[in-house]
């Protein structure tokens, strides 16, 4: 799990004094301050850097330039940035299109839940935003908290009493009661939203090729959702730059069928289709995936998905 030891850049008194200007002064000065930010990063990471250049090699198909670099690093800085604004309720800030939304709406109707699958593509919060457009649509997002970035989440802490909140119900992971609260949630006819383009420790990953090379993803989310017979819909929120993002769902898979003995070939297909919708997302948005480090790693190495 090579990207969860990679020493996180970033002081606690720059993240104060970025998130006093985004909330006090405004966005617009906020995102002046994300162009000197992306800039250090971008000169004083040479390892993410070098791992960012190999992902965009692969995904634009051709030598990435400083500024293609460039655009990569401030692309996740503006993400981290509008978290700020999203777990706030602050959704007329932006402009937000969706494509697959009678997907969402469909399961939501069913009233027996359905699992969001996304990856470290664009922002997974822009969820609660089509929670706003369906009242009483809900969404918990399983995660290992333990792994969170201290960054991120000093960003999407939530809003303070009294301010409107945007952010979804976290259920952590490794824990016992982790399965139960998932169950529940489901039960209720909530969404639970999962990240799975990152392995974890020694848990269980399918090799898929994936923008040309064979990589390791996880099978958990996919065997959790098989297991509790749920559907899978694919999701994410793609940053166009300024204040756009445009959201994408589509359908993934379809475990309330399940016929005996077929849980295992439906969950590698489901795995590669994932695999699938995530490379079409890095083609068409190639500076979306924020993956830092070097995610073709050999598996004989202790290489993460």
């Amino acid at each position: 799990m090579q990207w969860a030891a990679e020493p996180e850049r970033g002081s606690a008194l720059l993240v104060t004094l970025m998130v006093f200007v985004a909330l006090r002064l405004g966005r617009p000065l906020a995102r002046l301050l994300l162009y000197v930010i992306a800039a250090y990063f971008f000169l004083f990471a040479p390892r993410a850097r070098r791992h960012a250049r190999a992902y965009l090699q692969r995904a634009l198909r051709r030598e990435p330039t400083a500024r293609d670099c460039y655009r990569h690093v401030f692309t996740f800085a503006a993400t981290i940035l509008d978290r700020l604004y999203l777990t706030r309720g602050r959704y007329e800030l932006f402009e937000i299109s969706i494509e697959g939304e009678e997907l969402m709406r469909a399961a939501w109707e069913r009233g027996k839940g359905a699992f969001l699958l996304g990856a470290h593509l664009g922002s997974f919060e822009l969820m609660s935003a089509v929670g706003r457009r369906q009242p009483g649509l809900r969404v918990a997002l399983a995660m290992y908290t333990q792994y969170a970035s201290r960054v991120a989440a000093h960003f999407g802490n939530g809003a303070p009493a009294g301010e409107p909140v945007g952010a979804p119900e976290i259920i952590p992971l490794g824990q016992l009661e982790s399965m139960l609260r998932i169950r529940d949630c489901l039960e209720e006819g909530k969404f639970v939203g999962m990240l799975a383009d990152r392995t974890f420790d020694d848990a269980p990953a399918e090799p898929v090729a994936f923008l040309g090379q064979t990589a390791l993803f996880p099978s958990g989310p996919m065997r959790v959702a098989a297991a509790l017979r749920r559907p899978v819909i694919f999701m994410a929120g793609l940053y166009r730059g300024g204040n756009r993002y445009h959201i994408v769902f589509r359908p993934l898979a379809d475990f309330s069928q399940l016929g005996p003995g077929a849980r295992e070939a439906a969950v590698r297909a489901a795995i590669e289709r994932y695999v699938a919708l995530l490379e079409e997302g890095c083609r068409g948005d190639p500076y979306n995936w924020f993956n830092f480090y070097d995610f073709w790693q050999a598996p004989t190495h202790g290489a993460d998905a």
